[in-house]
């Protein structure tokens, strides 16, 4: 999905991510690609406060465990075809099946919602597509990190609980 309504709120980096796998598992914090980092570890530098992204930790640790499924965000450039990027970086979440990526670029208006094949037997397109327009709603207004958490709330209240 793509929202055309998405401002510039911060300067860019790439910045992906994801709530941890399991308790004690690893979090995924390196750019651009999807790769393991430290247990905890999150990135220092991007358009987030530490704060912010302690938030954005908890709800995707909240997220993975209610839902069971592995929730991720990415915040950086997409290359175009962005949907296609986006595709790419979901395939390399572990068990991809069972993910959803929300994939943002403030600086292109870009937002992209992929959910893996069993992830969207229980998010619809049109489910991810009212998040979409929230989260939207909420980059236009300044608020990137509002907007994304917002976007994990509906997304996991839609897919319900395991």
């Amino acid at each position: 999905m793509t929202v055309g309504d998405v401002q510039q709120t911060h300067e860019q980096k790439n910045q992906p991510l994801t709530a941890l796998d399991e308790p004690g598992g690893d979090t995924i914090a390196a750019a651009p690609e999807l790769t393991r980092s430290e247990p905890g570890a999150l990135a220092a530098d991007g358009p987030f406060t530490t704060r912010q992204l302690l938030r954005l930790d908890e709800a995707l640790r909240v997220a993975d465990s209610s839902t069971g499924l592995t929730f991720s965000v990415f915040v950086g450039e997409l290359p175009t075809p962005t949907r296609a990027y986006a595709e790419k970086l979901h395939k390399q979440i572990d068990d991809s099946a069972h993910a959803v990526l929300i994939a943002v670029s403030p600086n292109q208006r870009r937002l992209e919602i992929v959910t893996g094949n069993e992830a969207r037997k229980r998010i619809s397109d049109r489910d991810a597509k009212l998040a979409g327009l929230s989260m939207a709603a909420a980059f236009a207004g300044g608020d990137l990190a509002g907007g994304v958490l917002s976007g994990i709330d509906q997304l996991a209240s839609h897919a319900g609980r395991h």
